[in-house]
């Protein structure tokens, strides 16, 4: 892909923090108007990558161009151009909704005149206006979060930068919310977002697993099942807990993992009638079951690539 048709290249990205080793050697390319995802557990390094890339720690090595400007060295450039969202509540608690609005306006030196236009959009279209004179620390959760990206879009950004921005909110707000990034998307601003979220990552164009600093796997979510490297077996049995037990000591099984009474095993592909194979094991020892082949999903990928066993590789 052309330089031009990036928002965000990388390359060899890392950042330690005295010894401990956050970022490791992460490579970039993210299309302009996309929504591309980091996903991974706590500690994994999104955070940290995220901060990079908008200038606000410098990597220990590495380099990267976001929105075609080098980071950290035209950091001050770049951020008049990018929108950034922390997963906590970073606005003014003691200031009403728009004052909080007027003072990011402020901040970034938009004319009085757009500035007026800005807010009032932006209060009709994150449904705050009935609320503009309420402090900001009285908001709910769902209210917090649409002002909070209110505020990161009022200067309309090039690129957005979300790091786990629905944390703290309920799944009726999530979604709500995701639909909004894809308006914004749609009409042409790049969004990185990272996630611990499965169904968010789903959403996304293309994501990111990290692990321990690394990126462990890479690609559109149906490229990231299709390269998981493992046939996938659900099973469902009585005694999930047993069944578990029993399968992480067959030979062949890759890794299993427990969704409610259900249980996620992935095997060796080169396994023949692999459901047949976890069934039988089962029953040898005592276990009824009903096993059937499933489709990989992106939990599945996650497993597999936090631990080690993605077939697909990092891109």
């Amino acid at each position: 892909m052309h330089g031009e048709d990036l928002a965000i290249r990388a390359r060899g990205l890392s950042r330690h923090f005295g010894t401990t080793l956050a970022v490791d050697n992460v490579d970039l390319d993210i299309p302009r108007a996309s929504i591309y995802g980091f996903l991974g557990p706590n500690g994994s390094g999104k955070s940290t990558t995220i901060r990079m890339l908008c200038g606000l720690l410098t990597p220990s090595a590495g380099s990267a161009e976001v929105l075609g400007l080098r980071v950290p060295g035209q950091a001050e450039t770049l951020k008049h151009r990018i929108g950034y969202m922390t997963q906590r509540f970073s606005l003014y608690e003691d200031l009403s909704v728009r004052e909080n609005l007027q003072f990011i306006a402020e901040i970034y030196c938009l004319p009085r005149r757009r500035r007026a236009e800005r807010i009032r959009a932006l209060l009709d279209q994150y449904l705050l206006a009935d609320i503009d004179g309420q402090r900001a620390g009285t908001l709910s959760g769902g209210q917090r979060q649409r002002l909070a990206l209110a505020a990161a879009t009022l200067h309309e950004p090039d690129l957005l930068l979300l790091d786990e921005p629905t944390s703290a909110v309920d799944p009726q707000s999530r979604r709500a919310f995701w639909e909004t990034l894809f308006e914004l998307s749609a009409a042409g601003t790049t969004i990185l977002v990272s996630t611990h979220y499965m169904d968010e990552a789903e959403r996304c164009h293309a994501l990111a697993i990290l692990d321990r600093g690394a990126v462990v796997a890479e690609g559109t979510p149906r490229q990231l099942e299709a390269g998981i490297g493992a046939t996938v077996v659900e099973v469902e049995s009585a005694d999930a807990a047993g069944a578990r037990g029993i399968l992480h000591a067959v030979e062949n099984v890759l890794s299993v993992t427990q969704l409610g009474v259900r249980l996620r095993a992935l095997v060796d592909p080169q396994l023949e009638d692999p459901a047949g194979y976890l069934r039988r094991a089962l029953h040898a020892r005592g276990i009824n079951a009903d096993t059937q082949v499933a489709r990989p999903s992106l939990e599945d990928v996650f497993v597999a690539a936090t631990q080690g066993r993605y077939a697909g590789g990092a891109g």
